[in-house]
């Protein structure tokens, strides 16, 4: 059974934030630019969240976003023999994989680890 759980208001809006932000990273898989304006947001508003449990879920979010992108740009680089189409399934994999797991999370007013 859940319990109602109470947020200041900084919270409240930087849970906001964070769940348009998982919405467009999402999105993201169909074009870019939805993640690219999801990743300037959680740049710019990072320090409006500092000391909340919505600081994890941005900095899980900029991760994602980096390490998703370096992985990508890998995976089509190397596409040309062959490997890199497996590093680009995983990737999205990953990505589909931490975007669920941090939207469940924030669901739950919980940080992400």
């Amino acid at each position: 059974m859940r319990t109602h759980v109470m947020l200041d208001a900084r919270e409240s809006a930087g849970k906001t934030l964070a769940m348009v932000a998982y919405v467009l990273y999402a999105l993201g898989a169909f074009t870019m630019l939805p993640a690219i304006v999801a990743f300037i947001m959680n740049l710019i508003k990072r320090d409006d969240v500092r000391g909340t449990f919505v600081d994890s879920h941005f900095g899980w979010q900029i991760r994602t976003a980096v390490w998703g992108f370096v992985f990508i740009v890998l995976g089509w680089l190397l596409s040309f023999v062959i490997i890199g189409i497996p590093i680009l399934f995983a990737t999205y994999i990953w990505i589909v994989y931490r975007l669920v797991k941090g939207f469940l999370k924030l669901n739950d007013h919980q940080p992400v680890a």
